[in-house]
């Protein structure tokens, strides 16, 4: 199958059911060119980041959508962002001699944070732990627990490939009886548990929907793109510097031989800041403030 970085929908004509299909390939591949995780770490960072993406299609919002997660363990903490544009980015931070394969091994007792971060408007977050052996578990139970819509997850990353798939009960429309909806729901998610992880990660949308819901009637929408993006800059960098203070960021600058580096955690671009930079920041800062005034 030729690689995708896409998201495509899918819904039943006859029932108050949706679906989502991710697809991450060219996107995963270079987020995990950045650093040499261990093969386990990549694949907990590639379900992620096939679940934000789902995520981001299932929650309205012109934003960030923040997915991090967690614990005491060897893997302590994943972190991806998916905006609403379907733009990804991740990062992971382990120990130096992590061992075990499972998520359950890698971040026992771990918790994680769903953030919606809005251009505008109040920043959300929900919170669940990181149960039931895999990150889809834990998703599946967020949604069973937060009084949102019954939502299914089933995500799979090998290293090259990421793959989400999302089943999202609707409210009743097609549907109006509630016991035949429930049985609906039921069937659809009872197919869904046939799938493997090898159709999963190597059949295309078309034909794994076909495999899976022959009987059905579904349309499956046009793909929409999604793509690897650094949201890092050297604006940002200089503003975060300039949040330091300027007699902090001096007396930095002269502690670390006339040149302060800000690194990006996610894609390894490095700033560079000598004194006159540093000066430049400073009084573009002040200029800034008094046009305000």
């Amino acid at each position: 199958m030729a690689a995708q970085d896409t998201t495509q929908r899918f819904i039943f004509d006859n029932a108050d059911v949706r679906g989502e299909l991710a697809s991450l390939d060219s996107s995963y591949r270079e987020i995990l060119a950045k650093h040499a995780y261990p093969q386990p770490v990549q694949a907990l960072l590639g379900e992620m980041l096939a679940a934000a993406v789902l995520l981001s299609t299932t929650i309205k919002y012109d934003g960030l959508l923040i997915l991090q997660a967690r614990s005491s363990g060897p893997l302590s903490t994943l972190m991806v962002e998916c905006s609403s544009d379907q733009a990804v980015r991740g990062i992971a931070r382990y120990a130096d001699d992590l061992q075990g394969e499972t998520l359950d091994e890698l971040m026992p007792d771990g918790v994680l944070a769903i953030t919606i971060d809005p251009v505008k408007g109040q920043r959300y977050q929900g919170i669940v732990s990181l149960e039931g052996g895999s990150l889809a578990t834990a998703l599946d139970s967020y949604f069973a627990n937060s009084e949102q819509l019954p939502t299914r997850f089933r995500l799979l990353a090998d290293g090259r490939s990421a793959r989400g798939f999302l089943l999202q009960a609707l409210p009743a429309d097609r549907q109006p009886d509630a016991q035949e909806r429930d049985e609906t729901w039921q069937r659809l998610n009872i197919l869904a548990d046939t799938l493997t992880a090898e159709e999963l990660i190597s059949l295309d949308n078309q034909t794994l929907l076909h495999r899976l819901y022959h009987e059905e009637d579904v349309r499956l929408f046009d793909a929409r793109p999604a793509r690897f993006e650094c949201s890092c800059s050297a604006e940002r960098s200089g503003n975060a510097l300039v949040s330091l203070g300027r007699d902090d960021v001096l007396e930095l600058l002269q502690e670390q031989g006339g040149e302060i580096t800000v690194d990006c955690q996610f894609c390894n671009s490095r700033y560079r800041y000598d004194e006159a930079a540093v000066l430049a920041l400073f009084e573009a800062a002040a200029e800034h403030a008094r046009s305000l005034h």
